[in-house]
């Protein structure tokens, strides 16, 4: 066993751990926090990104032991004070999911994503999530979702159109 302190939305987590486990086990077993969805253990999918340390990071690809001391902000960590994050808000808006599976790794891609690129284009948005594998739609809506969270953290959003 190793003992690793983890802090995770702000609120500091430690546990005693087999040095073998991952990261996403150790958010969503020993924190709680079952919004960081498990989808490949390949890191593949995305389906568990989360942002460690400032940066977009596929938690199956960590050992919760390489993590001891660090910084992680999960899915349930962008909502505050009971408002949903203009990234949360513009996929509910925007019709960026279908079954969910994937929207969690989704938004903290395109958290860590429209950090460094406030004004993406849409092909910077696409490229932006080549990591994340959606299997239920065309990815036309997750970007239009970006993109309008992008102009809602910009501190504005054009009004919806009728083809939205």
């Amino acid at each position: 066993m190793a003992r690793v302190s983890i802090r995770i939305n702000g609120v500091l987590h430690e546990a005693d751990v087999e040095p073998r486990l991952l990261l996403v086990h150790f958010i969503r077993d020993v924190a709680g926090l079952t919004g960081t969805n498990i989808g490949c253990d390949t890191s593949q999918c995305g389906a568990c990104t989360v942002i460690m340390n400032g940066r977009a990071a596929k938690s199956c690809t960590f050992l919760a032991v390489q993590c001891d001391g660090a910084e992680i902000l999960t899915i349930e960590g962008l909502a505050k004070d009971g408002q949903l994050h203009p990234i949360q808000q513009a996929f509910w808006e925007k019709h960026g999911l279908q079954c969910g599976y994937c929207t969690p790794g989704m938004i903290m891609t395109a958290y860590h994503f429209l950090q460094m690129n406030p004004n993406p284009t849409e092909e910077e948005i696409r490229h932006a999530l080549e990591g994340n594998i959606c299997r239920c739609t065309g990815y036309h809506n997750i970007v239009k979702a970006i993109q309008y969270a992008a102009e809602l953290m910009r501190g504005g959003a054009p009004a919806p159109t009728p083809a939205d």
